[in-house]
């Protein structure tokens, strides 16, 4: 299963530099196995052209590694916290896509329509 979920997670990064959403290495992908409740990962500071199913780090609930032999993102503590927050949830995508900054540099509040 974890082998499955590595490259679901990869190809899902992989799409954010193909759809113009991040910039360098900024932004990043991961997902909550629901049956081990173990987070996947991209590792931090890895360019998106070199980034490799492999390279996926596997966590535990607490940010521990439990395969991987690179760093997780910095963003993992924010990962982490919606997470244990929402137990439903089951991935996350952190963009930076020129859109979404657009939008928070102007400060406005987004709309809820539903």
């Amino acid at each position: 299963m974890l082998e499955t979920l590595k490259n679901a997670v990869y190809e899902a990064n992989m799409a954010l530099p193909r759809y113009g959403l991040v910039t360098f290495t900024w932004g990043n992908v991961s997902a909550r196995d629901p049956e081990t409740g173990h987070i996947l990962i991209k590792p931090s500071g890895v360019d998106y052209e070199a980034l490799r199913p492999e390279d996926m780090v596997v966590l535990d609930r607490d940010g521990n590694i439990i395969e991987g032999h690179l760093r997780p993102s910095s963003d993992t503590p924010t990962h982490l916290a919606l997470y244990a927050r929402y137990p439903e949830l089951h991935g996350i995508v952190h963009s930076h896509s020129p859109q979404a900054t657009a939008w928070a540099q102007a400060e406005r509040a987004i709309p809820l329509y539903g």
